[in-house]
């Protein structure tokens, strides 16, 4: 396999890397719903989420490169803001947009993230904007508003400016986790951004709770079970795969990507719940999947700036 070849199948690579973490996000919804029905809050979800993750992570790493938890100490700011940032702060800020408005509106708001990610991969890696990644993050974001189908709903300026937040927040692992993984291997920079993420959360969270909720679950087995596989599926292995992505992945391509998630989430509400799919959903997906082929087809690119 010659160079050209070689990086062109490692690109290809960190593409399907992330479109698989972003189909595995997408299965939050289920998680959610089977854990709601136990008396678990969205906050309280989010804390199980985070810290079984967070175990799983050590665990591994105790096994795959236990000397990875020897970081340099000036590089602990670096991973608090990634776990603080890049997973705490979404959670908090999303759940709470979407207490204060429709489940709509608060989606588009955090899938705003892209717009945000290459806005700073600008500012910060002098990442090329072309025409390309410019069309394509048009029809992603279109895709986002379809496929929540924003047609109404209550909208409030504090929701708003939270799910603005959300946005910046979900774009800044990103950014941060590109900054990082040029120190530490992928699982080192995962594992320590779950660990702070998880502290915080548990703060938040008020762990004592827990105990009320696990003694009042008529299926306790149930309730564990759930608990664990939400932080595997939807945090040990696709957060795992989208930070070994970002390693042959620009940042704003990335971002992009991601939004496939959306996509997913309304897929599995039609096929599991049978949730109604709308024409306007339909073209979502539609757009979506073609922001996604955009990126990755074999075209001439014209830049409107030049990388440093």
């Amino acid at each position: 396999m010659n160079k050209k070849n070689q990086n062109h199948f490692l690109d290809n690579g960190g593409t399907l890397l992330i479109m698989t973490a972003g189909i595995l996000w997408a299965t939050m919804g289920i998680f959610v719903r089977q854990l709601t029905a136990y008396g678990l809050t969205s906050i309280q979800i989010s804390c199980l989420r985070l810290t079984v993750a967070a175990v799983f992570y050590v665990v591994i790493m105790l096994f795959q490169n236990p000397s990875g938890f020897r970081i340099n100490w000036r590089d602990i700011p670096l991973f608090f803001s990634l776990g603080l940032c890049g997973l705490a702060i979404v959670t908090c800020t999303n759940f709470t947009a979407i207490q204060m408005m429709s489940m709509s509106v608060a989606s588009i708001l955090m899938y705003t993230s892209p717009i945000w990610v290459m806005l700073m991969s600008i500012l910060f890696f002098h990442e090329k904007v072309t025409r390309r990644k410019l069309g394509a993050l048009i029809i992603a974001f279109m895709g986002c508003i379809l496929v929540s189908g924003s047609g109404g709903g209550l909208v409030t300026p504090v929701g708003i400016v939270l799910g603005i937040i959300s946005g910046i927040s979900y774009g800044s692992y990103s950014i941060i986790g590109t900054v990082a993984l040029r120190k530490y291997p992928p699982l080192v920079v995962t594992t320590y951004s779950f660990l702070f993420a998880a502290m915080v959360m548990c703060i938040i969270a008020r762990p004592s709770e827990f105990v009320t909720v696990y003694h009042a679950a008529g299926d306790k087995f149930g309730l564990v079970g759930w608990s664990v596989a939400l932080g595997i599926v939807t945090a040990v292995v696709p957060h795992l795969l989208y930070t070994i992505g970002l390693k042959t992945t620009p940042a704003s391509k990335a971002a992009i990507l991601a939004t496939i998630e959306p996509m997913m989430t309304t897929l599995f509400g039609a096929v599991i719940y049978k949730e109604p799919l709308t024409w306007g959903s339909a073209l979502g997906i539609v757009c979506i999947l073609g922001a996604v082929v955009i990126l990755n087809v074999n075209l001439p690119v014209l830049s409107f700036q030049k990388s440093r």
